[in-house]
Parts: C-alpha cells; structure tokens; sequence
C-alpha cells in the first residue's frame, strides 16, 4: 500500500521557497518578497505564511528582520532542509500515488463525458425541449463570482439556469450542488431557457462579492 504524505500548508509553502532558494530563483542575501506577497502568491492566510518562514527561520534558511523583510540566510541549508523532507522513499511514494490519481482521473472523465454525451443525446431527440441542452460559459479571471459558492451567489436564483458540470483545469466536477466553488479558470456547464446566456453574462457583469 503507498504511504500518503500530507503535509500541513505551511509546510508545502516552506518547501517550495526552500526549493526556489536551491535553484537560485533567490540567492543568499536576497530580500524574498513580503509576508503579504507571499500570501497573495501563494493564496492562503498571512498566518499561514507567518509559520512556512517561522519554520524556514528555524532551519537558518532564512533571516526576517523587523522593517527589512526576509532575506535568504543559507542556500545549502535550504537544500538540507528539502532532501530532510523530500527523500527518495517519499519522492518514490508520490510518483505511484500521482499515477494511481491519474488512472482514478481517466476513469471519471470517461464517466463524465458518458454523462454528457447521454445529455447531448436526450436533447437531438427532445429537440422542442431546448431546455436540456447544455451550454458552455467560461468564467472570467477578474468575475467576483471567484471565491464564492453556487448557493452564496444565489444563482439559479439569478439567472434562472442550472450548473450541471464544471471543467477545472483537466478534470470535470458533475453536479457540483449548492455548496460547489468557483474558481479562476473554470468553465461551467448549463441548461435553462432561451435566454440563459444573456440573463448569465448580464448577472456575471453585475455581480459583486
């Protein structure tokens, strides 16, 4: 059985700056971008930033100083501190769980499309039904709807169509419910009446979090 590695948040981000240190993205005596950059970049809480360079600090990688920033302190502590966490046996772990989720993925993206090729079927041979068929609308990078829940949003409230399916990135996510997110790069699967794409794009324009 593959041992699953599941390390805290912050953990993962002091890894990464860790690694970006080793292939000298930032070289010794660099100032790394502020904590509220990184939280930005990184899309998680300040907090979370705090302990990733708490934990960084620990290790002597890097020096955060009051009113200066951060400043890389040792590029070969960094590489100590990820081999310490990325060893081979882990490395080897990942690589098999990656192709384990890659043969999960594949199995349900057939599924998905099965779905959706049955929808497309019903709606050739219900063609006054006009209703059933699904249409695809991409959600802008700058939509406020980003962040936000199918139910926070109220949207079949506002738009009188109903989210079926949700393209993110290379998977799909079949009726994603109420409580389904959006997020940046999403594409969205819908069926409502005749005028659904115009009542969508006016609603995703007006739209404020």
């Amino acid at each position: 059985m593959n041992r699953r590695i599941d390390n805290p948040r912050y953990m993962n981000i002091a890894l990464d700056i860790a690694g970006r240190i080793c292939k000298g993205e930032f070289k010794e005596g660099d100032r790394i971008f502020g904590r509220s950059t990184l939280a930005s970049e990184y899309n998680v809480s300040p907090e979370t930033i705090r302990r990733a360079i708490n934990l960084l600090e620990d290790m002597q990688v890097v020096i955060p100083s009051k009113g200066s920033g951060i400043h890389v302190s040792s590029r070969s502590n960094a590489y100590s501190f990820v081999k310490k966490f990325l060893n081979k046996d882990t490395i080897r772990s990942l690589k098999n769980e990656i192709k384990a989720l890659f043969s999960q993925k594949n199995n349900i993206e057939d599924s998905i499309m099965e779905k959706i090729d049955l929808i497309v079927d019903y709606s050739d041979r219900l063609k006054n039904l006009n209703i059933l068929t699904p249409l695809e609308i991409e959600i802008d990078d700058n939509s406020q709807l980003i962040g936000r829940t199918i139910s926070e949003t109220k949207f079949w409230q506002n738009t009188g169509a109903t989210i079926i399916a949700i393209r993110r990135n290379d998977s799909f996510v079949l009726s994603p419910g109420p409580y389904g997110g959006f997020e940046k790069g999403d594409v969205i699967f819908v069926i409502g009446g005749e005028d659904v794409i115009e009542r969508i794009k006016k609603f995703m324009k007006e739209f404020r979090a």
